[in-house]
């Protein structure tokens, strides 16, 4: 294709491979706590960390070739770190539907727990095919018209991510107010740090819709525009950022609250409390 170029500047292999040796640690923790507290729900997160590891190790071998690029490790590199984060929201939505089952507070989210995960899980995979599908078509455009297909199509991703992201945001703070205002048994009794977990999904979250933004635009803009003309941009406000949430993760790991005994203590809690909270209409809140 006439005029395209894989970069715009010379990779840094350094600034490839610092990153790449962050997420291979970030991969070796998740491996860790996944299999420690039996964590299944976040295989998807730790999926997400190895495409992270593992388009950076594609990052340095393609910075390693410069100026004589080949294609493959250009195309790996593409895809993996654009497909990534779409693994950690898979792993972030289903967080919050173990989150309101363990405090019994169903009837306080918008959309019924039993189809919430189901609900924001349809989103990612049609965000994950988009990106996916646009960015493979992008890394083996041969004319303007193919690499404006692909670039498309991965705007198309991107926009379903944000759309998603944005209205999981918003469930999770309805949920989050609703249960504030009238706590159930459960929220009051129980020792895990539910709200903490809840604060941790919005930072996790809004780190995430930044990335997702940036490379909408960077997308929108084309091969041409000022965000791929320059390397810090996309490690600055994408791979600095997915770093931050696989650490924040790492401290503060869903399964500190969401574990088999807790969510057992719970129920027993709420059971023999004659709990009225969450599990009636009468509070008034409505869902979809």
């Amino acid at each position: 294709m006439a005029g395209f170029k894989f970069y715009h500047y010379d990779p840094s292999f350094g600034a490839a491979v610092f990153f790449a040796i962050l997420f291979i640690v970030a991969t070796t923790r998740h491996t860790q706590l996944l299999f420690k507290n039996r964590a299944w729900y976040f295989i998807p997160f730790l999926f997400g960390c190895l495409f992270e590891a593992g388009g950076y190790i594609a990052r340095a071998m393609s910075a390693r070739q410069t100026p004589d690029w080949k294609l493959m490790p250009y195309i790996i590199q593409s895809l993996l770190t654009l497909l990534g984060p779409t693994l950690f929201a898979a792993s972030i939505y289903m967080v919050l539907g173990r989150i309101i089952r363990f405090l019994h507070g169903d009837s306080y989210s918008m959309i019924r727990p039993k189809w919430l995960t189901k609900f924001f899980l349809l989103g990612d995979i049609l965000s994950f095919l988009g990106q996916g599908g646009g960015g493979g078509i992008l890394a083996t455009a041969k004319t303007e018209s193919s690499q404006s297909m692909g670039n498309n199509v991965i705007l198309l991703g991107l926009g379903i991510q944000i759309v998603f992201f944005g209205f999981f945001m918003v469930v999770t703070m309805v949920f989050h107010v609703r249960i504030y205002r009238k706590p159930t048994t459960v929220s009051l009794s129980t020792a895990a740090r539910w709200q903490r977990l809840l604060w941790v999904l919005y930072a996790t979250s809004l780190l995430i819709m930044i990335r997702s933004i940036f490379r909408l635009v960077e997308y929108a803009q084309g091969n041409d525009g000022s965000l791929m003309q320059k390397e810090a941009y996309a490690y600055v406000l994408d791979a600095l950022l997915m770093v931050v949430v696989t650490a924040i993760y790492s401290f503060y790991h869903p399964s500190a609250v969401l574990t088999e005994n807790a969510t057992r203590t719970a129920d027993m809690e709420s059971h023999g409390s004659g709990d009225n909270y969450p599990m009636v209409k009468e509070h008034g809140f409505q869902r979809i």
